[in-house]
């Protein structure tokens, strides 16, 4: 085998699984909800994921500690914002406690089924729910998409690193 070998074993704790999980850039998104036509809830997640094709499904986590989730959960439907490489300050907003996270500067729209759509987005999935389970200290969200717009085909998307909100640089192809 050549090559020098970067990666240390540390003991499995709290801090150093946190830390190892923080070296994995995610995509950035915001569920949004409307429970009943009241206020509208929403939350920032970076552990966003496809499930399945056939049928559409895809799937987030949120902290079981969560206290936005039980009222996006009333809703009938939701909305997964992929968020573009250029709307941090969005995405920090919605993980924001103690804010009106739709009020100015947010813009959005109600979907066909009352859902908020955010504005300029990269990408929106309406979702009906499919299933949520406690997993450890979070719940496994997983919903089936009802509806799908995309954004303009340059759009790149926010990601999340180190704690950090960037932006996605391809290398050049190689041939």
């Amino acid at each position: 085998m050549t090559g020098t070998a970067t990666a240390r074993p540390v003991p499995v704790t709290g801090d150093s699984f946190r830390d190892a999980l923080a070296r994995h850039a995610a995509g950035v998104v915001v569920v949004t909800a409307r429970p009943d036509g009241a206020t509208p809830e929403g939350l920032t997640a970076t552990s966003f994921t496809s499930v399945s094709l056939d049928p559409p499904l895809v799937s987030f986590y949120v902290a079981g500690s969560s206290t936005t989730f039980p009222r996006l959960r009333r809703a009938a439907t939701f909305a997964v914002n992929v968020l573009r490489h250029d709307q941090a300050d969005l995405a920090a907003r919605f993980a924001s406690r103690d804010v009106d996270r739709f009020a100015e500067p947010t813009r959005w729209r109600p979907g066909p089924q009352g859902e908020p759509l955010l504005d300029g987005v990269a990408v929106r999935l309406r979702c009906a729910w499919h299933s949520v389970r406690e997993i450890g200290d979070h719940l496994l969200v997983v919903g089936h998409v009802t509806g799908v717009e995309l954004g303009a085909d340059d759009d790149l998307p926010l990601l999340y690193h180190r704690g950090r909100f960037g932006r996605f640089t391809a290398h050049r192809r190689h041939r």
